[in-house]
């Protein structure tokens, strides 16, 4: 099994990592599910990350000039599609003026705040064997296929507070339910009873994904961002 960073470039996807690029590695064993879970009809906290003006990951609206991705989705001039969930169209876009990392998450600040509904961040991990739901815009299969278009949710389990991110941070993992997290769910939010527990950091592809620990990175987030 190999955890990957989950990064997503629209038309190519990471391996690992939960971003997009290309190149994309041969597939674990057993069969090879689509992301499966169901698409979103609202969600105006949600955020479509871009670099260079191209898809690549997911992110939440932490507050009103604030998005919370993951630090690997970090690259080139940055911005963000929020209040839609079509990454491609609708809500408003906003040009990145800062970035802050630790660990892998990357708080974002807008170049002028939005007016939208934000997240409720939490103050302490997931229990184990609790379901969570994840959001994000990531490829709906193995390889082959570019990001969703429009935004996606699935359910999880959650085995473990005790793992890593990809810059060695600590993660919350989980298992498919409904669905899994893969190429540009990346920075895209986990929650657990209403709040935001995680942010997608790496995952196999196949069935499991570590999200970094807001819980862990709490006071951090609340230095930098105020909330």
């Amino acid at each position: 099994m190999r955890i990957r960073p989950l990064l997503a470039a629209v038309s190519i996807a990471l391996v690992g990592a939960l971003g997009a690029t290309s190149g994309a590695s041969a597939a674990p064993p057993g069969p090879q599910p689509i992301i499966g879970g169901t698409t979103v009809s609202s969600a105006p906290w949600a955020a479509a990350v871009l670099s260079n003006g191209s898809f690549t990951c997911s992110g939440s609206v932490i507050a009103s000039q604030w998005v919370l991705t993951a630090r690997h989705c970090i690259n080139g001039t940055m911005s963000v599609r929020i209040g839609s969930v079509n990454r491609t169209s609708g809500g408003v876009t906003r040009t990145i003026s800062a970035t802050y990392t630790r660990s892998d998450l990357a708080l974002m600040r807008l170049s002028s705040a939005v007016t939208t509904s934000t997240v409720t961040l939490a103050n302490s991990n997931p229990p184990i064997n609790s379901t969570n739901s994840i959001y994000g815009w990531g490829m709906t299969c193995y390889s082959g296929c570019s990001a969703s278009t429009q935004l996606k949710t699935a359910t999880v389990r959650v085995t473990s507070n005790s793992v890593t991110d990809a810059y060695g941070g600590q993660a919350i993992r989980s298992t498919e339910i409904s669905g899994n997290a893969w190429r540009g769910d990346s920075g895209g939010p986990q929650f657990y009873n209403g709040q935001q527990v995680g942010v997608a950091s790496t995952a196999d592809g196949y069935s499991i994904q570590n999200y970094g620990s807001v819980a862990y990175n709490r006071a951090w987030i609340t230095s930098v961002a105020g909330v």
